[in-house]
């Protein structure tokens, strides 16, 4: 991946990279969306165990986009940057297994609309995880 240097003051506030971080999310969400859709409708895998296979395939998309449009501060190490990403990524699934099992099961909701709001609560923590936590100064 190139490198990306951050000079400028818009880079670094929070609510140009929120925003930013929001296009960057749809993108994986449809990445992991369609992925989800594909592996659990086509392949006929459960629709949990689909979720968590489209999770990489987003969090890849999420990665290279947030990377090249949000969080442009350089680690010094691109493995251990990416392991504490997938970390808080993982983390995320967690939260998108349970709150889909929630809303599907218990609450009767189509799995690709559970997909959907549990990707809207799961954005908040990924994206106050990676400023906070990661990309803190």
């Amino acid at each position: 991946m190139p490198e990306v240097k951050s000079n400028t003051k818009i880079d670094d506030n929070i609510l140009v990279q929120l925003i930013r971080y929001v296009f960057v999310g749809a993108a994986a969400f449809v990445a992991d969306a369609g992925a989800l859709w594909l592996v659990s409708d086509l392949l006929h895998i459960h629709y949990l165990i689909a979720a968590a296979v489209a999770f990489i395939f987003g969090l890849f998309v999420n990665y290279v986009l947030s990377k090249l449009f949000v969080f442009k501060q350089q680690k010094e190490s691109k493995v251990k940057e990416f392991i504490a990403y997938g970390i808080i990524g993982v983390i995320g699934l967690g939260l998108t297994e349970v709150l889909m099992f929630l809303f599907t099961e218990a609450a009767g909701i189509h799995y690709m609309l559970s997909k959907v709001i549990s990707a809207v609560i799961v954005l908040m923590w990924n994206f106050a995880a990676r400023k906070f936590i990661l990309y803190r100064r």
